[in-house]
């Protein structure tokens, strides 16, 4: 069973076989876990979101489709918007901010130890965002982080920023145009 992909496994996990769903929490919780610790700071807070990603998978009706991407990218889709309700609840439990600096790339911790295969694909795809990064303006890379990795809504930054919510709409749109197009042509150059 190990060896059958993302979507053959997220196929028995729909029909209730637990070997599969312990094989995607074995291939994907130390990633989940990094997504979650980033966003949130907190190592119990980021255990508690690879619990409800994982009980979300195996009681989900929503189907994964590998013609509409990658299975990570779907998986991470999940943890952000757990992580995200996470945060806006703390946010609104203790009304406070989180800074966040590019440079904390390098902190987000790994739960298991990596072949150097894993490390050298990790720090190639950590260099690339980098490197898509600085094609952003402040205002764009503060946009991110509060959509990202603060949890604010598109309603809560258009009051926050004091500008319609269409004008803070478009201006994510745009700032992840801008990155998506240099994320591609990073990966064209690998």
């Amino acid at each position: 069973m190990q060896n059958l992909s993302d979507h053959e496994l997220m196929l028995l996990v729909k029909g209730k076989r637990h070997t599969a769903l312990s094989i995607l929490y074995d291939r994907y919780a130390p990633l989940i876990y990094s997504f979650a610790w980033k966003a949130l700071r907190d190592e119990s807070a980021a255990r508690d979101i690879v619990q409800a990603v994982f009980l979300r998978l195996w009681t989900t009706e929503s189907d994964f489709n590998p013609d509409k991407g990658r299975f990570t990218s779907w998986l991470l889709t999940i943890t952000r918007h757990i992580t995200t309700d996470s945060l806006r609840k703390k946010r609104r439990d203790n009304a406070g901010i989180m800074p966040y600096f590019p440079e904390e790339l390098e902190r987000i911790p790994d739960a298991r130890t990596p072949s150097p295969e894993d490390r050298a694909e990790r720090q190639s795809f950590k260099e690339q965002i980098r490197n898509a990064y600085c094609h952003l303006s402040k205002q764009q890379i503060l946009l991110l982080e509060h959509f990202y990795w603060q949890g604010y809504s598109l309603s809560e930054l258009a009051a926050k920023y004091n500008q319609p919510l269409g004008t803070v709409k478009n201006r994510l749109h745009q700032t992840l145009k801008i990155l998506r197009r240099h994320l591609l042509v990073e990966e064209e150059g690998i």
